[in-house]
């Protein structure tokens, strides 16, 4: 399936237009509601992820990490990240200092509590924040990860320009997310059980079966690899690279600000 825009016209007042899932929505409406999904699933997000993926997610963060290669002088930026599930690892992993900005304030407040409560909140800085415009100065951490949210942002492009601002020269980006999967057979089976499943589940185990329709849809209309790989070079990052996960269930992009 070929990626659409993020933003598809302007209506003749102005307005403009972009997807949420499946439906059109006003540009300026697509934060509220993305957030209203995330408030609905905050406390279950890590078990969503478990039904999105199989359990897999927690496999494929693992890789990201293993990419990364921690060092204890690095400062992560980790964008969408409110359960901390990314900044943990980091710093057990032995990474420094991680600062975890997430646009929902429910998804910040779950993760900061589960860091408290395994005590590892140590070296963890919590913002609310817009991966559009991200509150941080410019050349100010040395890698930028983020894991399952570059779909949920309204303009991918500007996210992408927002990392690569904030990021020091040297530094790295990486983005963890389901992407489009190679096999056609398998991408069959996928997107039986995406459609078919995942809703009901959503409706049995969060009582919110619509969140879930939306994060499944939110998947098919992200960019395929090569497309996002595209848009990362096209705002300045270098030596752009993508590997898949799980035969393109997922996949990981990597780019460098040189």
């Amino acid at each position: 399936m070929k990626r659409s825009e993020d933003m598809h016209h302007t209506e003749d007042d102005g307005t403009a237009r972009t997807h949420f899932g499946y439906r059109e929505v006003a540009a300026d409406e697509k934060s509220a509601l993305v957030r209203d999904v995330f408030d609905s699933v905050a406390d279950r997000y890590d078990l969503m992820n478990d039904l999105m993926s199989g359990g897999i997610h927690r496999l494929w963060k693992s890789s990201l990490i293993d990419q990364l290669r921690p060092r204890a002088g690095m400062h992560l930026l980790d964008v969408a990240g409110g359960t901390g599930d990314i900044a943990g690892r980091f710093v057990d992993a032995g990474g420094g200092r991680v600062t975890v900005c997430d646009i929902n304030q429910a998804m910040v407040s779950v993760g900061r509590n589960r860091a408290i409560d395994r005590n590892k909140h140590r070296g963890i800085d919590w913002v609310v924040g817009d991966a559009e415009a991200l509150p941080l100065p410019d050349d100010s951490v040395e890698a930028y990860t983020i894991a399952f949210g570059l779909r949920n942002v309204t303009r991918i492009d500007a996210a992408l320009a927002e990392a690569h601002r904030v990021l020091r020269p040297g530094g790295r980006f990486l983005c963890l997310e389901f992407s489009h999967v190679e096999s056609p057979l398998l991408r069959d089976l996928y997107d039986r059980f995406s459609f078919g499943v995942l809703p009901t589940l959503g409706r049995l185990v969060a009582d919110d079966a619509d969140s879930y329709r939306y994060l499944v849809e939110s998947i098919r209309r992200f960019p395929a690899q090569a497309d996002l790989a595209a848009r990362m070079e096209a705002v300045g990052f270098e030596r752009v690279s993508f590997r898949n996960l799980t035969r393109g269930i997922a996949a990981i992009h990597d780019g460098w600000r040189l």
